[in-house]
């Protein structure tokens, strides 16, 4: 299915909470964008997400921790983290995200780039779902999108 540019989706596959969008940027500003998490997950970011193997820490006090290490790394292509570790203050099980893994696929479209975001194992049965995913969906369509289509993220609004 072809996407205007701009317009968005966001689905649940059996794999977890996915989301996309085209943007007139090139591949290459895409992924960018992306390794520049500080610019649009906001919260406090510690360490380093633009080499493979490379580790970051991301914090909202008093909600969330999570520990991501970077399993897949190719240029304008492809970003993947891990969850190696994580605390989410809200649910009954804090670690549900520890294992699960944060996916951003990059492909050339008519005008730009396609970003498609799937957050693999954060799907409908897990506690944390309705929040992650609204808050995914604030991160992704709409401060990395900034970020990428306007050079600045958006405040974080909780």
């Amino acid at each position: 299915m072809k996407q205007e540019s701009g317009a968005t989706s966001t689905v649940h596959t059996g794999r977890g909470y996915s989301t996309s969008y085209t943007v007139e940027q090139a591949p290459g500003e895409v992924f960018a964008a992306i390794l520049d998490v500080g610019a649009w997950w906001t919260g406090q970011v510690e360490g380093r997400a633009d080499a493979l193997d490379a580790e970051f820490t991301y914090r909202h006090p008093p909600q969330h921790y999570s520990r991501q290490c970077v399993v897949e790394l190719e240029p304008g292509r492809r970003v993947v983290w891990r969850v190696t570790d994580s605390h989410l203050e809200f649910v009954s099980e804090p670690g549900e995200w520890t294992g699960s893994e944060i996916v951003f696929d990059i492909a050339p479209a008519a005008d730009g780039a396609e970003l498609r975001f799937t957050h693999v194992g954060l799907v409908p049965d897990v506690e944390c779902y309705g929040a992650c995913s609204a808050a995914w969906l604030h991160y992704i369509n709409g401060s990395l999108h900034s970020l990428i289509t306007t050079g600045e993220g958006l405040p974080d609004p909780w």
